[in-house]
């Protein structure tokens, strides 16, 4: 009897690097039947990203296009690499595009996945592309999933998020990875980034403007006041990196920051720190904020991070950026001390928040296996 072939998935995303979104996909793909899903990649990027070569090795494509690619170049890869039965798309508003193109190319399923809240381009023409792209999204997609309510409302608009097709889907994480860690681990990451026995304040994101590393900086001038040996802890990389090491050094911080770039044990780093701290300009969900609470850390963030990522298990203050550097400093201290050593509880509040790897899975793969074309579907003559 011959074995039936695996549904074909195929995610649309800028690069596949140790970011929230990506490791999610990866926490995701690592866990699947593969004999029952495979997932391949379209990569806006021409460099080789952190987690490539871990998807060929796991059977999967990363094809790669330019930044710019056109409906007709998405249509030409759907055509060469499928047929694909889904099309994943993760790209904001070219999320537009990409399901434009999955439906000429006769593909199902069309998700436009929403990972995010805000924008730095407030100009007429980003607005007028949002709108165009959001009728293309709506037009062609067949499911619209966010991590949170904000991010669905800043993607499809309000209508959109009132649309039958429009569902929450949790960023899920493999928590239980983050739960405990060796004393000997520990002691181990610590040396090698020189932390020592001081209270370690930490971040893990990209060096974008959305994080907003400079507010830490400012952090960290009163947090010195408070404790001269405290350390930050920046695990990360991007195009703003060198602009804050070139801060930290200008402003006699650098001895007292630790830039790791990108480290693929973010369980040690987790578990080093006495307090995560997120001053983020805006978040769709933050990921990173579910990991630090699985490793029991206090967390102090901004008011731009989504209700949706607190667990509700007392690890989660807010603050809002105007209070100022001062306060942001005094509640971190505060917090220091208030790490949660109860695993069950953390447990509990995975489990009854949704973001358990397995639920995500099994939420997933049924929307992949429904192969239902969805209310909007037309004969592509139609549009030709």
């Amino acid at each position: 009897m011959e074995c039936s072939k695996p549904i074909k998935v195929l995610h649309v995303v800028g690069a596949m690097n140790r970011a929230g979104t990506e490791t999610m996909l990866m926490n995701i793909y690592r866990h699947i039947d593969r004999e029952l899903i495979q997932f391949d990649f379209i990569s806006y990027s021409e460099q080789e990203a952190d987690y490539d070569q871990e998807i060929i090795s796991l059977g999967g494509k990363v094809i790669r296009l330019s930044k710019t690619a056109s409906v007709k170049a998405l249509y030409d890869v759907m055509k060469k690499y499928g047929p694909y039965e889904v099309v994943h798309s993760h790209t904001l508003f070219h999320s537009g595009i990409a399901n434009t193109a999955a439906f000429l190319a006769g593909v199902k399923i069309r998700i436009a996945h929403a990972h995010t809240t805000a924008d730095i381009d407030d100009s007429l023409a980003r607005k007028v592309y949002i709108a165009f792209s959001r009728f293309l999204i709506q037009r062609f997609s067949t499911k619209l999933l966010a991590c949170s309510k904000g991010a669905g409302s800043y993607l499809f608009g309000a209508r959109g998020v009132t649309k039958e097709k429009y569902a929450y889907f949790p960023n899920v994480i493999d928590y239980k990875s983050f739960l405990t860690l060796s004393k000997t681990e520990l002691k181990k990451f610590k040396v090698e980034e020189g932390l020592g026995n001081s209270i370690v304040i930490g971040h893990i994101g990209r060096f974008i403007k959305a994080k907003n590393h400079s507010f830490l900086m400012e952090i960290m001038k009163h947090m010195i006041k408070k404790d001269p040996a405290i350390k930050l802890l920046l695990v990360g990389d991007g195009d703003l990196r060198v602009q804050m090491e070139e801060k930290a050094k200008k402003e006699g911080l650098y001895e007292n920051i630790r830039f790791t770039g990108i480290k693929e044990d973010i369980v040690s780093a987790m578990h080093s720190m006495n307090v995560f701290v997120f001053p983020s300009h805006y978040e769709g969900l933050g990921l990173v904020l579910l990991e630090a609470q699985a490793s029991g850390v206090p967390c102090v963030v901004s008011e731009a991070i989504q209700p949706e990522a607190d667990l509700n298990i007392g690890l989660v203050t807010r603050l809002s950026l105007v209070d100022g550097a001062a306060v942001w400093a005094d509640k971190i201290m505060e917090s220091a001390s208030k790490r949660e050593r109860n695993i069950n509880k953390i447990i509990d509040g995975f489990e009854q928040s949704g973001y358990s790897l397995n639920d995500g899975i099994t939420t997933l793969m049924n929307i992949y296996q429904s192969n239902t074309g969805g209310p909007y579907e037309r004969d592509i003559n139609r549009l030709l």
